[in-house]
């Protein structure tokens, strides 16, 4: 196969035979991806980020609910890829999963909109007085943002992974191209966002919600028209294991039935298959390492035979459940910086509202567009990073990366530190102003610029140059071959237990 010109990883077509390497894949594949992930990204973001001003402001919720609100959906929404994920791994692979996710991603916007747009759908108000959301729209409007989140639930772990899937592993000239995927994959994110947050917040605002919706509804439509197109050039990688999660589990129930025996000094000791078996599955052998050896009993025989009934794993059983363990300690690590993070959309906003926006006489800045500036400090230090930061430490490293994904994340930690120690500062600055120019009133604008928090949102973009992009590629190159949907998932999920661990945070301060 490899002299007719065909991948050498075994990817195939939709019909599931194989793809010439000249014809399919690779950045030409790859820009229908981009283009899609740039217009869902506008449309998320163009309802998260002022998501809410919306529930204070049309809404009438309080502050504290809308935070909480705002940070349990986007919770949901970055939780919800598990699911995805874990459909398309065992069951119906990445391009159908997501297929049948965008229609109701769609079907959300949709009803979004309307639900901003209809009359009857929305609180009414005479004479400056408005009335409370009733019970049907309040569950007709956050009907609409859930059915968003499922949507996005299959869309969001494998549409990086399906782009990622393009270039051969086997092929080195693909491979290495492949190191620079992640960071022009989120390249495309960043500017999706920052239509939103220049463009679509100021529209919500001050032309209507509804146009403010509907713009990023037939934005979604066209990306999806747009991935489509390139269907004839995407690559598919075969799923080779029924269910990828399963085997996990099925090492850790072997490892804790044989807790009592000790591992042997001797790895032929343990069960694995020869290679010609690796061969003619087409799945990949990996070999034992030294890392989590109480796994490794998983893989114990039983007095040196192979039980036909009860077979023990494998050693590459055993090692993609350390591969997941360790990416189970990584990410732990990552809910903190995650938390940081959430506030973005919701305390750094609300921050905003209450401080002086006036550009010129007339013109005043939508607080939720100051998270622009995350966006514009990635746009900028992405290509930094990709053309002159990776070719320079690479001289020195001799890594392909630059330098190593750890060291990566640990960079991005750093930044997000200071970020939060400089809000720290912002926001005491902030107290002591309303105390000194004594403001009860909490509509009342306190006389201080709002780029006083131009600073911590720059420093969190080129954090996320970092940590974000750094988490998406380490999750997915550690990942066991069948579970890279999986496996990117604890990307999104840490997200969205940070939203999760950001709205207790604001109800407990809040009680205090």
């Amino acid at each position: 196969m490899e002299e007719k010109g065909y991948t050498q990883d075994g990817t195939v077509d939709l019909r599931r035979q194989p793809v010439l390497s000249s014809k399919t894949g690779k950045w030409k594949a790859c820009a229908f991806l981009v283009g899609y992930e740039a217009f869902e990204r506008m449309a998320f973001y163009g309802v998260a980020s002022n998501l809410v001003v919306y529930l204070t402001t049309q809404l009438h919720e309080d502050n504290v609910s809308s935070v909480r609100n705002v940070n349990n959906w986007s919770g949901a929404v970055w939780m919800t890829p598990i699911f995805g994920a874990y459909i398309a791994d065992s069951y119906l692979g990445r391009f159908w999963t997501f297929t049948l996710s965008s229609l109701i991603y769609v079907l959300g916007m949709v009803l979004l909109t309307l639900a901003v747009s209809i009359k009857f759908l929305k609180p009414t108000c005479r004479n400056g007085v408005c009335n409370k959301a009733t019970t049907s729209q309040i569950a007709f409007f956050y009907s609409s943002l859930y059915i968003i989140a499922i949507g996005a639930g299959g869309t969001k772990p494998n549409i990086s992974t399906f782009g990622a899937d393009q270039f051969d592993d086997f092929d080195p000239s693909e491979k290495r191209m492949k190191v620079s995927f992640f960071n022009w994959w989120m390249f495309s994110s960043f500017t999706g966002a920052l239509v939103a947050t220049l463009g679509l917040v100021y529209i919500q605002e001050n032309l209507g919600w509804g146009l403010g919706y509907g713009i990023p509804t037939i934005g979604l439509i066209v990306s999806l028209v747009i991935f489509y197109i390139g269907t004839p050039m995407y690559r598919h990688k075969v799923r080779r294991t029924k269910s990828p999660a399963g085997e996990i589990f099925r090492v850790v129930r072997a490892a804790f039935a044989n807790r009592h025996r000790e591992p042997p000094r001797d790895l032929s000791e343990l069960h694995e298959f020869d290679m010609e078996h690796y061969v003619n599955s087409g799945k990949r052998q990996v070999y034992h390492t030294p890392i989590f050896r109480f796994l490794d009993k998983g893989a114990l025989k039983e007095d040196g035979h192979v039980n036909s009934r009860w077979p023990p794993c494998t050693i590459t059983q055993v090692e993609g459940a350390k591969l997941v363990l360790g990416m189970i300690m990584v990410w732990l690590v990552t809910l903190i910086p995650s938390t940081i993070w959430a506030q973005i959309n919701t305390l750094f906003v609300k921050q905003g509202t209450t401080l002086d926006r006036h550009l010129g006489s007339n013109f005043q800045l939508p607080a939720a567009s100051l998270g622009s500036f995350v966006t514009l400090s990635m746009l900028i230090s992405v290509p930094m990073y990709d053309r002159y930061f990776v070719p320079l430490m690479r001289k020195r490293t001799k890594n392909p990366r630059g330098i190593t994904m750890l060291q990566r994340l640990g960079i991005g930690f750093t930044i997000q530190i200071l970020a939060i120690a400089i809000a720290y500062l912002v926001e005491v600055k902030r107290m002591k102003s309303i105390e000194s120019n004594h403001i009860l009133d909490p509509k009342e604008v306190i006389p201080m610029s709002i780029f006083w928090l131009m600073p911590q949102y720059v420093l969190l973009g080129v954090a996320d140059v970092f940590n974000a992009i750094g988490l998406l590629e380490f999750f997915y190159d550690q990942s066991p071959e069948d579970m890279q949907s999986l496996g990117t998932t604890f990307f999104t999920s840490g997200i969205g237990v940070g939203n999760f661990l950001n709205s207790f945070l604001v109800t407990m301060v809040d009680k205090y």
